[in-house]
């Protein structure tokens, strides 16, 4: 069986969708490849239920397709810190305004 690989990052119901109109197929033809029922399917699609990444990915290899998850990027957490440091010693450095008190006017009382 010929496999195509492609990377997504969207949402589970229109990863679904997209793949199966890729390969023509009906619901009911992808529930009898991937022995998922197709009410669950259809709910997939349409957002009522979320599928697990095995599901997913056993739809996937129904359709003839894999998919890849790759990790998000790391994250310097002392860079970050750095910066927010920095960002936080600017702020000081900004002049300030007073701040005027808020008077709300009364209202009629009954």
């Amino acid at each position: 069986m010929y496999r195509k690989r492609y990377t997504w990052s969207m949402e589970p119901s229109k990863l679904l969708q997209s793949m199966r109109g890729q390969r023509g197929l009906t619901q009911a033809e992808l529930a009898r490849r991937s022995g998922i029922p197709r009410t669950s399917i259809n709910a997939y699609e349409h957002g009522a239920r979320t599928p697990t990444s095995t599901t997913l990915m056993r739809l996937a290899e129904a359709c003839g397709l894999a998919i890849t998850a790759t990790a998000p990027p790391a994250i310097d957490l002392t860079a970050n810190a750095t910066t927010l440091g920095q960002l936080l010693d600017l702020a000081e450095l900004l002049p300030t305004r007073p701040r005027k008190r808020l008077e709300f006017p009364l209202l009629p009382t009954r």
